[in-house]
């Protein structure tokens, strides 16, 4: 859970880095909290709740994502090839696991 209240705390930070065990460990407690809403959207013949979660962690989301790309050596706008259907998922994925080249223009390796 400290992945995910990090990300929050360095919610507009777009600068930096982000190791792949923070990234994905984010991405797993999103999936699991939002999981946990919508049973509860359901429970209570709602629609909002899922999409106001949603709403929410939107910034902090790209956030990280961003962050996780510099990790990686490559640019936060890489994430607009997820507007590219199916193949632009799939590059994204395969960035998004590719382990940490060292250190890189957007900081050192062992930077926290």
């Amino acid at each position: 859970m400290e992945y995910f209240t990090d990300a929050f705390k360095k919610y507009a930070e777009f600068s930096g880095r982000a190791s792949r065990q923070a990234y994905w460990m984010f991405v797993l407690a999103y999936f699991l909290i939002y999981i946990a809403i919508s049973v509860a959207d359901y429970v209570l013949n709602t629609v909002w709740l899922a999409s106001l979660f949603s709403l929410v962690v939107l910034l902090p989301s790209i956030s990280i994502t961003a962050r996780r790309l510099h990790d990686t050596g490559r640019s936060g706008w890489w994430q607009l090839i997820y507007l590219v259907p199916l193949v632009g998922f799939i590059v994204m994925l395969v960035f998004l696991c590719q382990a940490s080249d060292g250190d890189n223009e957007y900081g050192s390796a062992n930077a926290p």
